[in-house]
Formats: C-alpha cells, sequence, structure tokens
C-alpha cells in the first residue's frame, strides 16, 4: 500500500550526480575511490529504463533495470533514503521499472536482492530461483 502524495516517481534520461551518490551512500554502495563524474550519468542514460521518485525539490528514491530489450531484464539499485522508507516508495520504483520493462515486451524480469529483502521482492511478485546461484567475476 502506498502512503504519499508528496512523491513523484518518473522514468528519466539524466539524473543529479550528487543525488545519485547521496543515494548509493545511503545505501551503503558508495566507495570512496569511486569517480562519480566517471560513470554515474552513463549509467543513468545506459540504463534499459531508470526510474527517479522525487520529493521537495530532490531525488530521495531511485531505481533502473538493464536489459537485452528483447526478452531478459535484471532490476538493481533500488534504494530510498531513510527518512522515505516504509512509504511503500520503494515498492512503487519496481512497479514503474516493471511497467516500463512489460511495455517494451520484455517476459524475464529477474533482481538479486541483498539478505533480508525477500519478504519486500516476494509481496511484489518475484520468487526465489531455486536451483540458481548469483554469481560475480572476481575481480
Amino acid at each position: 500500500m502506498t502512503n504519499f502524495s508528496d512523491v513523484e516517481i518518473r522514468i528519466i534520461t539524466s539524473a543529479d550526480t550528487a543525488a545519485v551518490v547521496r543515494l548509493y551512500k545511503s545505501a551503503g554502495w558508495w566507495e570512496d575511490h569511486y569517480v562519480a563524474e566517471a560513470f554515474i550519468p552513463g549509467m543513468v542514460k545506459h540504463s534499459t529504463c531508470f526510474a527517479g521518485a522525487f520529493a521537495g525539490g530532490g531525488m530521495i528514491g531511485m531505481g533502473r533495470a538493464v536489459s537485452d530489450n528483447v526478452s531478459d531484464a535484471y532490476i538493481q539499485d533500488i534504494v530510498v533514503l531513510d527518512e522515505y522508507r516504509r512509504r511503500g516508495i520503494g515498492g512503487e520504483i519496481v512497479k514503474v521499472l516493471i511497467r516500463e520493462l512489460k511495455a517494451k515486451g520484455i517476459d524475464w524480469i529477474g533482481l538479486i536482492g541483498e539478505p533480508g529483502t525477500e519478504k519486500f521482492y516476494e509481496r511484489l511478485g518475484f520468487e526465489t530461483l531455486k536451483g540458481f546461484v548469483p554469481m560475480k567475476l572476481r575481480a
């Protein structure tokens, strides 16, 4: 259930770099050696879809999806600033991304959530992929 009237969620193709860094920091995803200007503008522009949540004149949440634009997509980077959490904003961001992906004809939508987020994503229609193991290339 959503509980906000002061928040607008929309698909965007560019974002304020400092606002995205603030969101990444609030989620604990930012490292001091990152160079924001080197990747955030391209990350936003080249994501299949990038949703921003706005309130009070600034970005207070975001999420994005990457895809082949034909069949498969992955949702990632769902984050809402602490003071706006538990109001349904993160779920609405996910729903906006799903609608955008389905409108493009993409029928397989997955994600990798952080431990403890299973219930959040299950309420949005996701289920655990039994028999699959998420993996990442070692740096």
